[in-house]
C-alpha cells in the first residue's frame, strides 16, 4: 500500500530569535500530526529558534531582511517554494505575510495568515498608522483565511477592515512542559537569590512593545529595603540601552540580567511575580506560561492581555507606559503572599481549562484542510 502523502507547509516567521510569535511555530510544528503534515520552515533572519529547529529535525531556511514588503527576497520564496513543493503557506505576522504572498501566488498556492498583533498600534504617528493599517486590510485579503489569536484582534482587525475570511484559534501551550507541580532544577540558587526574597521575572523581546525602559524606572521607584530581586530574561534592540539605563539609575545590584534562555519553565517556577507591561500584544504566550505556572501576574491593560487577565482577580491590571502604577502594583503583590498565591490559583484555572496547546493546534488542521479542500 502507498503512503499517504502528506501535506506540506513552509511555515514562514519574520525572525529567528524567540518571542512570543517564534514560540507559537516552535510548538505547533511539533504538535502537528506528522502522518498528515510536513513543516518546512522559513525565517527572515537568524536566531537560535532556527538552531533549536535544526536540532529538533526540521528543515530550515533563513532569507535574510528585517523588511515588510521586500520583493528584493520574492525570487528567493518563490524557489524555496518550488524546491519544496509546498502545498500551503502558513505565515505568522506581518512581515512573514508581506514576503510570501506574492511568491505563493504567482505558483498559486494558497496561504493563511495568522495574527500575532496588528501591526498598526495607537502611539503611532497617524500617517504610520494608517499606512499599516492599509497594508493589513490589504494581507488579510489576499490569504485564504486568516487566524486571529485572540477575540480582541479580531474585533480590531474587523472594525477597520472586512475580514469575511477570518476565525479565532487562541493560542495554547504545551502543559505538560508547563507543569508547575514538576520537579524543576533550582534557577533561585543558580542566581543567589535567597529564600526569603521577593523574586520578580520579566521574561521578553527587549523592544519598545515590551516597555523595558518603563520596567527599570518602576523597579528604581520601589525602594530597595523591600527584600524584591529582580529578573530580566531576554535579548533584543533596546538591551544595550536597558543596560545603559540600570546603571544610570544604580540598580545594578538589584537586577539579574540573562540572556535567552531554553529553561523557561524553570525560571518561571522560581519567581514569585511575572510582569509584562507591554504597549500591545496579540494573546501573550509569555503570559500563558507565567499563568500556567500559577504565577501572580502584573500587566498592561490592553488589548490581547485583557483576555486573560481579570484585574484583581488572576492578576493586576495597569496603565501602559507608567511607571508609578507598576510599582505599586510589585511592591502590593510583594507584601501578600495570599494574593499572590490566589491569583496564581486563578490564573493556572484559566489557563488549564481554555488554552491547550493540543486543542490548538486540531483547529489549525482543520483550517489547512479546509483551505486546501477549497482549493481544489
Amino acid at each position: 500500500m502507498a503512503p499517504i502523502k502528506k501535506i506540506k507547509i513552509l511555515q514562514t516567521i519574520r525572525q529567528g530569535k524567540v518571542g512570543g510569535g517564534e514560540t507559537h511555530v516552535l510548538d505547533l510544528v511539533k504538535e502537528l500530526d506528522k502522518d498528515q503534515f510536513e513543516s518546512v520552515i522559513l525565517s527572515f533572519t537568524e536566531g537560535p529558534m532556527v538552531e533549536k529547529l535544526k536540532a529538533d529535525g526540521f528543515k530550515t531556511y533563513v532569507v535574510p531582511t528585517e523588511k515588510p514588503f521586500n520583493y528584493k527576497v520574492w525570487d528567493a520564496v518563490k524557489q524555496i517554494l518550488k524546491d519544496e513543493k509546498i502545498d500551503l503557506v502558513h505565515a505568522h505576522g506581518t512581515r512573514a505575510n508581506s514576503n510570501t504572498y506574492n511568491p505563493a501566488k504567482k505558483l498559486n498556492i494558497p496561504s493563511i495568515y495568522t495574527v500575532h498583533g496588528w501591526s498598526f498600534h495607537p502611539d503611532q504617528h497617524p500617517l504610520v498608522k494608517l499606512v499599516r493599517t492599509l497594508s493589513e486590510r490589504f494581507l488579510v485579503k489576499v490569504a485564504r483565511k486568516t487566524i486571529c489569536v485572540s477575540e480582541s484582534n479580531l474585533r480590531e482587525g474587523a472594525s477597520k477592515f472586512p475580514m469575511p475570511r477570518a476565525e479565532v484559534i487562541v493560542n495554547g501551550i504545551n502543559q505538560v512542559k508547563f507543569n508547575p507541580d514538576q520537579q524543576y532544577k533550582d534557577i533561585r540558587a543558580e542566581f543567589g537569590v535567597a529564600k526569603d526574597q521577593i523574586l520578580v521575572g520579566y521574561i521578553a523581546r527587549i523592544t519598545a512593545q515590551k516597555e523595558p525602559l518603563t520596567y527599570l524606572q518602576a523597579i528604581a521607584k520601589i525602594p530597595a529595603e523591600l527584600n524584591l530581586k529582580f529578573l530580566i530574561v531576554g535579548d533584543g534592540d533596546l538591551k544595550a540601552e536597558m543596560l545603559q539605563l540600570a546603571k544610570t539609575l544604580n540598580l545594578e545590584s538589584r537586577i539579574i540580567f540573562e540572556n535567552f534562555r531554553d529553561d523557561i519553565p524553570a525560571i518561571l517556577h522560581g519567581i514569585d511575580i511575572f510582569c509584562l507591561p507591554s504597549l500591545w500584544e496579540g494573546l501573550p504566550i509569555a503570559l500563558l506560561e507565567a499563568m500556567a505556572m500559577r504565577k501572580a501576574i502584573i500587566a498592561t491593560a490592553i488589548d490581547g492581555t485583557k483576555d486573560l487577565v481579570t484585574d484583581k482577580v488572576n492578576g493586576l491590571l495597569i496603565s501602559t507606559s507608567n511607571p508609578d502604577q507598576l510599582a505599586e502594583a510589585i511592591i502590593s503583590l510583594a507584601k501578600d503572599e495570599k494574593l499572590r498565591a490566589d491569583m496564581g490559583k486563578a490564573a493556572g484555572e484559566l489557563i488549564k481549562s481554555n488554552f491547550n496547546i493540543e486543542t490548538m493546534t486540531r483547529k489549525v488542521e482543520a483550517v489547512y484542510r479546509n483551505v486546501l479542500a477549497s482549493k481544489a
